[in-house]
């Protein structure tokens, strides 16, 4: 939660529809439709809001603290747990939980054991042996986890020189799959980032894995037009303004640097000019623009965030309370399921829709709609 969002904490998104709200989901969307129609964004919001945290949206719908600060969401969290009784314990891990005829009995790292009538697992992915242990001696089966919201390697040497340059909007998909995207896209020092590249990792977590992050990546620079389209463009900037050295006449709306870039990559000398341009130069540059080609060489994580695809099997858990099927009394929330949206807020509304929900089917109420 600290680092989500830059340091800012992307609580929610500001999409109020739930079937709308569920098809961010590459996994587990339509297993949300329902819960979404019992808490949402708009639930979310008024939960913060009677806690004195107010929300702001962004362009792109995505909702932040309007302190832009991760610490005033922790600590929200944090006074309402000291205000309702909850115990923490930090740098605790869970060793086992053993269930028999009168419930629980959990084993931490601490040494004491607690018993308990009812148990919610909410560690934030299957990531960890205990964790896995714990819910498969329970019954349970793990899909097993793979990362999901990755920003792509790549070693093309012109990318070396156009570190930190942003493209908007570009269309970026990965032939044979079907993973097509729209959005921003960031050049970084190692490769490919943005919105654009970390829908698409979204989205192709598994089929990506398989391939061992190694595939090519097509780029159209100029979303929406052809490689016909975009060469007659090319003509008319070349009647427009004959004498113009095209490497200084970008099309709107690359910026500059990337412009040159991809002049150079269409074998363009560098001093060309429209007017001396020929016919073959003009059709390899509107291809370089439509269909630039890179190939991927592997992955990294967005920023130091950690999103996983995989976990506890869907039909293994009753989404109307949040409680396993072959284990009765054991509760799931958040990223321990096999449910992950992409980049936006959309993970964290998973977790605060499932934890609201097995919270109050715990505590033996289970209302249709929140109340602050």
């Amino acid at each position: 939660m600290r680092i989500s969002g830059g340091g800012r904490c992307n609580v929610t998104h500001a999409c109020f529809d739930p079937r709308a709200l569920a098809s961010r989901y590459p996994r587990g969307g339509r297993a949300l439709i329902g819960p979404f129609h019992r808490f949402q964004p708009q639930d979310t919001i008024t939960w913060f809001e009677a806690c004195g945290v107010r929300l702001k949206t962004e362009s792109d719908g995505r909702m932040f603290p309007t302190s832009n600060s991760s610490a005033t969401i922790i600590d929200c969290l944090r006074r309402e747990a000291d205000r309702l009784g909850v115990q923490c314990f930090a740098r605790t891990s869970l060793e086992a939980i053993e269930r028999d005829e009168n419930g629980f009995t959990v084993r931490l790292s601490t040494g004491e054991p607690w018993t308990c009538d009812r148990v919610l697992l909410a560690t934030g992915g299957c990531r960890t042996a205990g964790t896995v242990q714990a819910a498969t001696l329970l019954g349970h089966t793990v899909v097993p986890p793979v990362p999901s919201l990755f920003t792509f390697h790549a070693d093309e040497p012109w990318l070396r020189h156009l570190p930190g340059v942003a493209a908007d909007p570009v269309e970026v998909s990965i032939p044979g799959t079907g993973l097509r995207e729209s959005g921003p896209v960031l050049v970084t020092h190692w490769g490919l980032s943005g919105p654009a590249i970390l829908r698409l990792s979204a989205w192709g977590a598994r089929i990506l894995h398989d391939r061992d992050y190694r595939f090519s990546l097509k780029i159209n620079w100029l979303p929406g037009r052809t490689t016909d389209a975009v060469n007659e463009d090319l003509q008319r900037q070349r009647d427009l303004q004959p004498g113009k050295r095209i490497t200084n006449s970008p099309i709107a709306p690359l910026p500059a640097r990337l412009w040159e870039q991809l002049v150079g990559n269409a074998g363009i000398a560098d001093d060309t000019r429209w007017t001396t341009l020929s016919r073959a130069g003009r059709l390899a540059l509107a291809e370089t623009l439509t269909r630039t080609t890179i190939a991927v060489r592997g992955k990294s994580l967005n920023k130091d965030e950690f999103v996983t695809c995989g976990g506890i099997p869907l039909p293994e858990v009753n989404f109307q309370t949040m409680e396993s099927r072959v284990c009765p009394g054991l509760h799931f929330a958040g990223e321990i399921l096999d449910i992950d949206g992409i980049t936006g807020g959309f993970n964290f509304q998973a977790a605060w829709t499932t934890g609201w929900i097995a919270g109050h089917a715990m505590a033996g109420a289970n209302p249709v709609r929140s109340t602050p």
